[in-house]
């Protein structure tokens, strides 16, 4: 599907054409239908709508998003235990720690200066720890992104974050991609003539599947002979009430709206 994009010149627009196929948008749209539906089949029309009012409020549970995202895992979380012993394979080789951009705000005002979204700080903070516990180096993969406007590449924040909030120098960054799959070319091309034996992959659980894909598509394509080991994170236990988790909320939204595009991306081999 990338290749499709990229022929026909609208490889900027996948953004925009992911949020049309994601709720609330089709579900708004099936609503708008079913209520001018109603006059000639009420019948039909109520049960259409009254579906897609339940889809409508499920897609915003943070109950869905759970669902949805144990759907998309692909791997267990490396534990602390786990991190000791790969320590001790790792004698005499050499790994190194991959950090997945998830996006970066061009301005945060309180800083004055550019910083990393949550998400990326959450990859990030895993990242430089398991680095600590394995001692390796890391890397920081991510460019502009294809949804953002113009401002600094992402793993640029990250080395200046990482450096002077963590006391940690970044290896390697590479600055180039937009996208997966492209985290995924630039990433291994800086990396093929490093030795590298391992590579430590970190993004959050529910990316980790088109990620790991990524990966194992491009190396198989340039011959990098180094082992993808996952080490997905963000899979806390939510600390809401039962009753809280079947409710409309922002984080629900959240949750389902990101395990919905992971899904889509999949399908489309993105």
């Amino acid at each position: 599907m990338n290749e499709i994009f990229s022929a026909l010149g609208l490889l900027d627009w996948k953004p925009v054409i992911g949020a049309l196929l994601l709720p609330p948008v089709p579900l708004l749209v099936i609503l708008l239908l079913a209520c001018r539906s109603r006059a000639r089949r009420p019948v039909a029309g109520g049960v259409v709508m009254l579906l897609t009012l339940a889809a409508l409020w499920f897609s915003l549970c943070e109950v869905t998003g759970a669902w949805l995202e144990r759907r998309l895992s692909a791997s267990e979380p490396i534990t602390p235990a786990q991190a000791t012993d790969w320590r001790r394979a790792l004698a005499g080789r050499k790994p190194v720690v991959l950090v997945l951009g998830g996006g970066a705000f061009p301005l945060a005002p309180e800083y004055g200066e550019s910083h990393l979204t949550a998400r990326s700080m959450e990859r990030l903070h895993y990242g430089l720890w398991l680095a600590r516990q394995l001692q390796a180096p890391v890397m920081a993969s991510g460019g502009a992104g294809l949804a953002g406007g113009p401002g600094p590449a992402e793993a640029d924040v990250a080395a200046r974050i990482a450096s002077r909030d963590y006391g940690r120098a970044l290896r390697w960054q590479e600055t180039a991609s937009r996208d997966t799959r492209e985290n995924a070319r630039q990433s291994l091309q800086l990396l093929r003539n490093e030795g590298i034996t391992e590579v430590f992959l970190v993004t959050h659980s529910w990316h980790m599947r088109r990620a790991l894909r990524a990966f194992a598509n491009e190396a198989a394509l340039t011959g990098f002979g180094a082992r993808i080991v996952p080490a997905p994170m963000g899979q806390a236990a939510q600390d809401a009430r039962p009753v809280l988790r079947w409710l409309p909320s922002p984080e629900g939204y959240r949750r389902v709206y990101q395990a919905l595009r992971e899904m889509i991306g999949l399908l489309a081999g993105a």
